[in-house]
C-alpha cells in the first residue's frame, strides 16, 4: 500500500502538472502514454511486440494522438480514412504471410490500436478545446473518474453485497458501482457551481454520470481481457499500480465518449 501511495502522488502530481502547463510537451507526454500503452495490449496478446505488423499499430497510434493542430499541420487523412486503411493493411497481413499470422491476432493488433489510439488522442484534444478552457475539462473528467473509483471502492467495502459482475470482476458490487455515480455526480456539479458560467449543473450531471458508467465499463473491459490472457497486471511501469493500461482504462474509454456525445467543447 506504501509503495502504490507513493507511486500514485509521484505519478500523479508530474501527470497534473504537465496538463496544467499545457502545449506540445502535454500532448507529446499523452502520445508517449498511448505507445507505452499500445505495447502493453501487444505483450498480452503474446504477439511479438516490435515485429512484423504491430509496427502498424504503433503508426496508427502515433497518427492519432500526434499534435497536428497544435504545430498546425494539416492531417493528411481523416481519422475515418485511416481506419479503413489500417483495416485493409492489418488484414493483407493475413495474405501476405499465408495465414502464418492469422486474422485473429491481426485483428487483435488492429483492435488495440483503435481502442489505445483513438482514446488517448481523446484525452490530449480534451486539454485543446475550441473554448479555450481545456484545462477545466480536463480536470473536471479526471475528478469525475477519480471520485467514481473512490466512490465505488469505499461504497462496496461499507454496503457492497450484491456483486456486479463477478465472472469478470468478483470484488466490484451494485452497490459500489451506484456509490460511484453519485460520487463522480456530486464532483461534476460541484465544478458546475464554481465554473462561473461555463458549465451547467443539467450538463454537470450528464458528464458526472458518463465518466462513472462508461468508466467503470472501461474498468470491466481491461478486467475481461486481462482476465482472458491470465495476467494480474497490464505492465509494471508503475509500481503497486501496474502499467499504464491498468490506471488509463476508464480515461481511454470516457473521453472519446462525451466527445462522442458532444458534451464538451470541440
Amino acid at each position: 500500500m506504501k509503495q502504490r501511495l507513493i507511486t500514485g502522488i509521484i505519478a500523479g502530481g508530474f501527470f497534473l502538472g504537465m496538463c496544467w502547463l499545457g502545449g506540445t510537451l502535454y500532448h507529446v507526454l499523452i502520445l508517449l502514454m498511448a505507445l507505452i500503452g499500445y505495447y502493453e495490449f501487444v505483450r498480452m496478446t503474446r504477439i511479438p511486440a516490435f515485429q512484423g505488423p504491430a509496427i502498424l499499430g504503433y503508426l496508427g497510434v502515433v497518427y492519432f494522438t500526434f499534435p497536428w493542430r497544435l504545430l498546425d499541420i494539416a492531417q493528411p487523412l481523416s481519422d475515418s480514412a485511416v481506419l479503413w486503411l489500417g483495416m485493409l493493411l492489418f488484414l493483407a497481413v493475413t495474405v501476405i504471410s499465408k495465414n502464418e499470422m492469422p486474422i485473429g491476432q491481426v485483428a487483435m493488433l488492429y483492435l488495440g490500436m483503435v481502442y489505445v489510439g483513438i482514446g488517448f488522442a481523446a484525452i490530449a484534444e480534451t486539454r485543446n478545446t475550441a473554448d479555450g478552457h481545456g484545462l477545466f475539462w480536463t480536470f473536471l473528467m479526471l475528478a469525475a473518474i477519480w471520485s467514481s473509483d473512490a466512490g465505488a471502492y469505499f461504497t462496496g467495502r461499507r454496503f457492497g453485497k450484491n456483486k456486479l459482475w463477478p465472472a469478470i470482476s468478483p470484488n466490484k458490487t451494485v452497490e459500489g458501482a451506484l456509490g460511484g455515480v453519485l460520487l463522480a455526480v456530486i464532483v461534476a456539479v460541484i465544478f458546475a457551481f464554481a465554473s462561473g458560467g461555463l458549465l451547467t449543473v443539467g450538463r454537470a450531471v450528464l458528464l458526472g454520470i458518463s465518466a462513472a458508467v462508461v468508466g467503470q465499463f472501461g474498468d470491466l473491459i481491461q478486467s475481461a481481457y486481462k482476465r482472458v490472457y491470465g495476467i494480474k497486471d497490464s505492465g509494471k511501469l508503475l509500481p503497486g499500480h501496474g502499467g499504464i493500461l491498468d490506471r488509463c482504462d476508464s480515461w481511454i474509454a470516457v473521453f472519446p465518449f462525451i466527445h462522442i456525445l458532444t458534451l464538451l467543447p470541440q
